[in-house]
């Protein structure tokens, strides 16, 4: 079943849903802004489209990933995001 989450007012919206080839994930897309977001578990973020710049917890200098990287945020941690322009991601739950 898909489950459509949105963040920020508006400015986060995701979908997300259960698959045998991905488990469990959400896609979604980013307006332009800055963003803090919480994780319960690990994380791997694919940059779909556009690019996010990324400050991951414990580390001191924010990095740009573009469509097709891809980054791991730790479970029980949080992580920010500077998006410059509309961009979409695929977070899958590890």
């Amino acid at each position: 079943m898909l489950n459509v989450n949105e963040y920020f007012d508006g400015k986060v919206k995701s979908i997300g849903f259960d698959s045998a080839s991905t488990g469990r994930a959400s896609i979604g897309v980013m307006a332009e802004g800055e963003y803090a977001f919480g994780t319960g578990q690990k994380e791997e973020m694919t940059v779909v489209s556009g690019a996010m710049n990324v400050l991951l917890p414990g580390e001191t200098e924010w990095k740009v990933y573009s469509a097709g990287e891809k980054f791991v945020v730790p479970g029980h941690s949080e992580f920010h995001l500077q998006i410059a322009e509309p961009s979409a991601y695929l977070c899958r739950y590890l």
